[in-house]
């Protein structure tokens, strides 16, 4: 097993997918990084290889392609590319199967959960801006 390489700090941590596992199959990042709202994983998919067809019982997925390209096939029968930065969310129930269709490794995230959405709760400290330019032209 590859050594888990995460930087952790008080209410943060930071790692590298490359730190999470080497070769193909699952990256466990939720586990990896103390992540508990909300499941998070990474597969990393040789090329010409697909996954087997599944659902869930209660969380819905959201899919983003990382790296490669992967092709979705949903029980409807229909199947859509998706190209790195490609994004795809599927309900619980609906099946689906992703297949590598690129010439190199595909790596995509899957983010897993239920139960709503908690809404705009961001707060900046008194007297601060929440979004900054730092520099540049």
């Amino acid at each position: 097993m590859a050594h888990v390489s995460v930087t952790s700090g008080e209410g943060y941590a930071v790692a590298h997918d490359d730190g999470l596992g080497e070769g193909h199959g699952f990256r466990k990042i939720r586990d990896a990084i103390g992540l508990t709202a909300f499941g998070m994983n990474a597969i990393c998919l040789p090329p010409g290889y697909e996954t087997g067809r599944h659902w869930h019982d209660r969380q819905e997925e959201v899919y983003f392609v990382h790296r490669g390209r992967i092709e979705m096939e949903f029980g409807d029968g229909s199947t859509h590319l998706l190209e790195e930065g490609g994004i795809a969310w599927v309900d619980a129930p609906t099946l689906r199967k992703v297949r590598n269709v690129g010439d190199g490794d595909a790596l995509y995230v899957i983010v897993g959960g239920r139960d709503g959405y908690v809404g705009r709760d961001g707060r900046a400290p008194e007297g601060e801006a929440r979004v900054q330019r730092t520099g540049g032209p």
